[in-house]
C-alpha cells in the first residue's frame, strides 16, 4: 500500500510518498514531473513510520543543513539505469557539486560502457526524491545552475543552505 503526506518547507509545500519498503517520492508541490510515475490520488493520505521518519529528516535538513541519510529507507524505482544514477547522486557530498559530465564519466567507469551527460540529465531530472537524493548538487559544465525540476531558485537556495556560494553569474548562465 502506498501512503502520502504533506509538509511545509521553507521552499513551499512538499508531498511525500512511501510504501512498506521505503520512501518512494518527495516533491515540491507544482514542480516539474510532480508525482512522476505514481498515482498520488490512489495513495492513502495518512502517516506511516517511514513518512514520519522522512518528514523528520527533511525538517532537520531545512533547520540545520545537510544530514546523513542514516537508516532512512529509500525505495528506488524506475529502470536499473535510473536507479544507478540515483545511487551515484547520493555519493556527491554536501557542500560540493559535480557536473553532468563528471557523473556520466563515473557511471561509465562503474558500468563498463559509455553513457552520455544527456542521458544522465534525463535521469537526474526525473529524480523522484527531491532534496533527499541530492540532484540539486549537479550543475552544468561551466558551473551554471541548470536542470532542476523544482526550479532554479530552489536549487540555488539548497546549494546556499549547504554552504556553497551561488553567484549571479551562475544564475545568469542558467538562463541562457
Amino acid at each position: 500500500m502506498q501512503a502520502k503526506t504533506s509538509m511545509i518547507s521553507p521552499l513551499g509545500p512538499m508531498t511525500l510518498l512511501a510504501d512498506e519498503q521505503g520512501l518512494l517520492g518527495v516533491w515540491f508541490d507544482g514542480q516539474q514531473y510532480f508525482g512522476g510515475q505514481f498515482d498520488l490520488a490512489a495513495a492513502a493520505d495518512t502517516q506511516t513510520p517511514i513518512l514520519r521518519q522522512a518528514a523528520h529528516w527533511l525538517q532537520r535538513y531545512f533547520a540545520a543543513g545537510p544530514q546523513p541519510l542514516g537508516d532512512l529507507p529509500l525505495h528506488l524505482t524506475g529502470t536499473p539505469y535510473r536507479q544507478h544514477v540515483m545511487q551515484a547522486l547520493c555519493q556527491v557530498p554536501a557542500g560540493q557539486v559535480a557536473t553532468y559530465q563528471q557523473l556520466a564519466d563515473q557511471i561509465s567507469q562503474q558500468q563498463g560502457h559509455p553513457t552520455a551527460a544527456r542521458a544522465i540529465g534525463g535521469a537526474v531530472g526525473h529524480n523522484p526524491l527531491s532534496v533527499i537524493v541530492p540532484c540539486h548538487r549537479i550543475v552544468g559544465q561551466t558551473g551554471a545552475l541548470v536542470g532542476y525540476a523544482g526550479g532554479l531558485e530552489r536549487k540555488a537556495w539548497l546549494l546556499k543552505h549547504e554552504g556553497l556560494a551561488v553567484t549571479e553569474d551562475a544564475m545568469r548562465l542558467a538562463d541562457c
